[in-house]
């Protein structure tokens, strides 16, 4: 093999192929936002995308790889807008569901620590869901796993096919909170979660 050749080639692909793929890889966003909306519309929810122009208050500074693909703003619910977010990388694509709760002035986003749920399953590791538990945030906390409306909902979504985790992340710099959850076409159950979730935040800010 003729090295001085090979190593140009491979700093090439590297430094030109790389970004290429991730740009084409990013490009998958377009149809789930798509789609999303389609689906929530479906649900009976107004939903309708947001200019990009309009959605630049929600476009807070992210760590690499990661990208606002379109902003939703959904009627009649404890959240202001929906994120369709993406991070990417050399491996592929993963999308993200962020709920936006905007708070009456950056001062008043009370909450300083992320907030996270986890189910526990009977049995251990393999069983069905039978209790769950928020766990960060001492005020929040306390609230969310005292809804018992709330825990129904987040069981039967369990039940329903619900395997991802749903996150709390405070912004104060930016005046909301993002609720947070994988990619996937939400049950009417995990939806109304979500909105209760919402309201026990706008409690905090």
């Amino acid at each position: 093999m003729d090295w001085e050749t090979f190593f140009p080639i491979m700093f090439f692909l590297i430094a030109f192929g790389l970004p290429f793929i991730i740009s084409r890889l990013r490009k998958g966003g377009q149809p789930k936002l798509d789609e999303l909306v389609q689906h929530l519309q479906f649900m009976g929810v107004k939903a309708s995308v947001v200019q990009e122009e309009e959605a630049q208050e929600w476009q807070l500074k992210r760590s690499w790889g990661e990208k606002v693909e379109g902003v939703l703003a959904i009627e009649d619910r404890n959240f202001d807008a929906l994120a369709l977010v993406s991070q990417s990388s050399q491996y592929g694509s993963n999308y993200y569901l962020e709920f936006l709760v905007k708070g009456r002035s950056q001062q008043e986003i009370g909450m300083k620590k992320k907030t996270s749920v986890t189910f526990k399953k009977s049995p251990p590791l393999w069983g069905k869901a039978v209790d769950v538990e928020w766990r960060g945030d001492a005020s929040l906390s306390q609230r969310l796993n005292f809804d018992y409306d709330l825990k129904y909902k987040l069981l039967q979504s369990s039940r329903d096919g619900f395997k991802g985790g749903i996150s709390v992340h405070p912004e104060p710099k930016y005046g909301y909170c993002r609720i947070r959850t994988g990619y996937q076409l939400l049950s009417h159950e995990l939806f109304e979660a979500i909105n209760a979730i919402a309201k026990h935040i706008q409690v905090s800010v």
